[in-house]
């Protein structure tokens, strides 16, 4: 497959260009590629869908921020149109095409009075949404998965036509399979055509004699279908995945919707998420954090042994680098911070009474009030600070 062309070289503008010189540049591609004046050009309208494709993403400042930040890759999990009818450019940059050359002298230049009469006889098949529930570990590695999806399917028996057999569908004699019908009138002011859609076959350009069987000459039938779908590391609660063309079939021929898969983030039994950064809270005894030891911890991707410094304080944070989530469409990955916890018994034998009870006499084993006061101020001046390890 070949590599996409840079959006701003499609539409022939500098990357520092201002919103109404990109929307301006498209505008003028759009009039020169477009199939009516170009018949029958495939090149042209490739062009064409081009260009709607870069001026849909460098025409909204999110996307383009986007863009100009992580290139196509940072586009991956963007929702775009996808266009796939000429028709469907139009009806989403209408603000362009019909106010910005006086209220439709764009739509009767190229013969087509109103736009709604060129819309396809049957709306695309509605899209369908699915929540995927995701561990952090399938978050932090990526995953694929294979849903099972219930919806409309192409008819097999009529191959979505909606008829069967000789005469099944039929070419509308009215029309002649064009859908849509035209009328001239002349007056002192030139010629003016009429286009509207065929009455007799309601757009469609074919009349059904022999309605299939199967799905009573719907075109589609209610069927299940395995889906599989790769999960990018690094997704979050509420990104979205839309994937083109696989929800529900239109009806007689008519383009499919769309799948949207939802992402939630399932709540994890010892991490909490901070971003790309993941948060592990590790009890550790007296002892412990007094003499310094080497722990096993969990990570996502496994266990690692963790340095415990001498005189460790409770509520310090260590940092293990690169251990949390990747970056979603970029380079790098969160680390895995951990706050350490200190453990107080809360049974204890005579003896081990009496051996606390010692330790208490030491200076070195109880804070001072200097200490105390100075760990109160730390507490409500800032929030905890990650510490490297």
């Amino acid at each position: 497959m070949a590599a996409k062309r840079d959006y701003y070289e499609i539409l022939g503008v500098p990357r520092i260009a201002a919103q109404e010189e990109i929307k301006k540049s498209y505008r003028q591609l759009a009039m020169k590629y477009h199939p009516d004046r170009n018949p029958g050009n495939k090149e042209a309208e490739e062009k064409f869908k081009e260009a709607a494709e870069a001026y849909e993403v460098l025409g909204n400042e999110e996307k383009r921020r986007r863009y100009d930040q992580f290139g196509h890759e940072g586009m991956r999990g963007t929702d775009f149109r996808g266009f796939t009818d000429i028709n469907d450019i139009f009806s989403a940059f209408s603000d362009i095409f019909s106010g910005a050359f006086g209220g439709g002298v764009f739509d009767d230049f190229f013969g087509n009075s109103s736009g709604r009469d060129r819309r396809p006889a049957h709306a695309p098949g509605s899209d369908l949404k699915v929540r995927l529930k995701l561990t952090l570990e399938e978050i932090g590695t990526g995953v694929e998965k294979k849903l099972k999806i219930k919806k409309w399917q192409t008819c097999s028996a009529c191959g979505g036509s909606g008829g069967r057999g000789p005469g099944g569908k039929t070419t509308c004699p009215t029309c002649h399979g064009a859908g849509e019908t035209r009328h001239v009138t002349r007056s002192v002011f030139g010629q003016f055509v009429n286009i509207g859609r065929c009455q007799q076959c309601n757009g469609e350009g074919s009349i059904i004699g022999n309605p299939c069987p199967v799905c009573n000459a719907e075109g589609r039938t209610q069927g299940e279908e395995t889906v599989k779908v790769t999960i990018p590391a690094g997704v979050a609660d509420g990104n979205y995945l839309t994937l083109r063309g696989q929800g529900n079939a239109g009806r007689r021929g008519a383009p499919p919707g769309d799948l949207i898969i939802i992402i939630e983030e399932e709540k994890h039994p010892h991490f909490i998420r901070d971003g790309n950064n993941i948060v592990y809270d590790l009890l550790i005894s007296f002892p412990e954090a007094a003499l310094g030891t080497e722990i096993e911890v969990p990570t996502l991707t496994g266990r690692s042994r963790l340095k415990i410094e001498p005189g460790t304080q409770a509520g310090k944070v260590l940092r293990m680098r690169d251990k949390g989530i990747p970056q979603l469409s970029a380079y790098g990955r969160g680390d895995q911070l951990v706050r350490i916890q200190i453990w107080v018994p809360s049974r204890l034998n005579s003896r081990e009474k009496d051996l606390l009870k010692e330790l208490e006499r030491s200076e070195l084993v109880k804070p001072s009030d200097r200490d105390r006061v100075s760990h109160a101020q730390r507490s409500t001046s800032s929030r905890v600070k990650d510490t490297s390890s």
